[in-house]
């Protein structure tokens, strides 16, 4: 090939994100567009006819590129280009094509809608990703694991209450997408610099028919909510904030990204391996991490987007200026295509996610010696020892196991010491009570089935239509 090739298309993005914004769909979008204002505007009085109109429903489809190509380096300007090459095919039409609007019209408009239709695709996804962690979470909602705070073992937790953090995540960026969703708004009828002066000439200064030309088109498209006001474009802080919102989604996915990593060095939870997978090309044991890794990869690329769409809405001149159209060509769908690709991985992983119970409790037993010191300590004064005493006892065995382990490379044997100390009043069937794993989950269980009670199935259940029980297949 001597061409390049965008690795989004090839390799990650879902087809539905990736026809959402092809030129087929953004295109036949401009065309509607220009039909529905047809439409507005001859059903508030303007002498456009029903022939017109039927011609021009004739070609919504049948896009000449090459004459749109002609057009376009010809007149260096995109919709014109497009309006010509309708206007070719739809010749009855022509004469009232494009009446009373500017080029945003149809620009920003379709923006706006696939912005709208991308964002109902990564909620789908969204939603899958959390259906499909709620589950696992379910499963594993009560098996002790070791808990870490600054990747050193703290106290231990279950796997199901880690996964709840990955979740609580998702339920942010599910809450923001909502918002944003809800509130997004159409561009409308706006005119030239937003003042719809021409619509004002069209209507014969009838405001009333300009606000009604605007609500019919809008309605149209599935908007309810318009833009009071504009310059020529929407504002441009919306696309800082859709993009902001997949920012955020894609710092959730870098962070279970980074967990399962961690995790899977420890042996404890794998992602995916396949059958006839190869792991590196020249340690033929290893089972590299790619799926978690290709999530990070492009989780740092949307994350860098969003200062893009930032610098863009800072440097706005006025009314506008057209400093944003190149940046956006690129950033908007770059954004979205990387975005549903971390989701489809994600909803991949968790779908054949693997954990090993056995790896997981030796380490616990490794690390749980150490933590059952206060208990060791309690248990120890009921039976009227002295606190100070037992204490320095303690310490001193944890010294002499932790040089043993560290310089030696010898086993834990902390709680072999305790049992042979006959100054600590501890027997071997107290001692196996004391190291009971979920004596040390605190609250783990009943916090997790609360929360998926109570915070994530009231989410799935609202959505319950995206929910995709088939599987999540790659294209690499």
């Amino acid at each position: 090939m001597k061409e390049y090739k965008n690795p989004l298309v090839e390799r990650y993005s879902s087809k539905e994100m990736l026809y959402n914004f092809s030129s087929k769909k953004k295109f036949s979008t401009w065309r509607k567009l220009w039909l529905s204002l047809a439409e507005g505007q001859k059903e508030l009085g303007l002498n456009i006819n029903e022939e017109q109109i039927d011609d021009l429903k004739k070609h919504l489809d049948d896009i000449d590129w090459k004459r749109v190509a002609f057009y376009e380096k010809k007149f260096r300007h995109d919709v014109m280009a497009h309006l010509y090459a309708f206007g070719e095919k739809a010749i009855l039409a022509k004469p009232i094509l494009h009446l009373g609007a500017t080029s945003a019209f149809i620009v920003d408009n379709t923006d706006l809608i696939l912005i709208r239709d991308g964002l109902e695709i990564i909620l789908n996804k969204l939603i899958n990703v959390l259906f499909r962690l709620r589950n696992f979470t379910l499963e594993y909602h009560n098996t002790p694991t070791l808990a870490y705070t600054h990747y050193q073992p703290a106290q231990l937790t279950t796997v199901g209450k880690r996964s709840t953090l990955w979740m609580n995540s998702l339920l942010l960026d599910i809450e923001e997408l909502e918002f944003r969703l809800k509130n997004l708004c159409f561009r409308g009828v706006k005119g030239t610099v937003g003042t719809a002066a021409s619509f004002k000439e069209l209507f014969n200064g009838d405001l009333q028919k300009v606000k009604n030309l605007e609500r019919k088109i809008s309605n149209r498209f599935g908007f309810k909510n318009i833009f009071s006001v504009t310059g020529q474009t929407y504002d441009r802080k919306v696309d800082t904030q859709i993009l902001n919102l997949l920012s955020n989604v894609s710092q959730s996915s870098h962070k279970f990204s980074n967990d399962l990593r961690l995790l899977q060095n420890l042996k404890e939870i794998e992602e995916p391996f396949e059958t006839e997978q190869i792991g590196s090309s020249a340690m033929a044991y290893k089972r590299n991490p790619i799926r978690s890794e290709r999530i990070a990869s492009l989780a740092k690329y949307v994350i860098s987007l969003s200062n893009s769409s930032a610098m863009v809405a800072a440097t706005q001149w006025l009314e506008r200026t057209l400093d944003d159209s190149a940046n956006r060509r690129l950033v908007i769908p770059q954004s979205f295509l990387a975005t549903d690709a971390i989701l489809l991985i994600w909803n991949n992983i968790i779908e054949n996610i693997i954990v090993y119970p056995k790896m997981i409790e030796k380490h616990i037993n490794q690390e749980l010696p150490f933590l059952v010191t206060e208990s060791i300590i309690v248990e120890s004064v009921k039976k009227g020892s002295n606190r100070q005493e037992i204490h320095e006892r303690i310490r001193i065995h944890s010294m002499n196991t932790n040089e043993k382990i560290k310089l030696k490379g010898k086993e834990n044997d902390f709680i072999q010491r305790i049992l042979n100390d006959n100054k600590i009043p501890i027997d071997e069937e107290k001692m196996n009570q004391i190291l009971d794993h979920k004596k040390f989950i605190g609250f783990s269980s009943e916090q997790t089935l609360e929360f998926v009670d109570k915070q994530v199935n009231p989410v799935l259940n609202k959505f319950y239509h995206f929910i995709n029980d088939s599987n999540m297949d790659l294209k690499i």
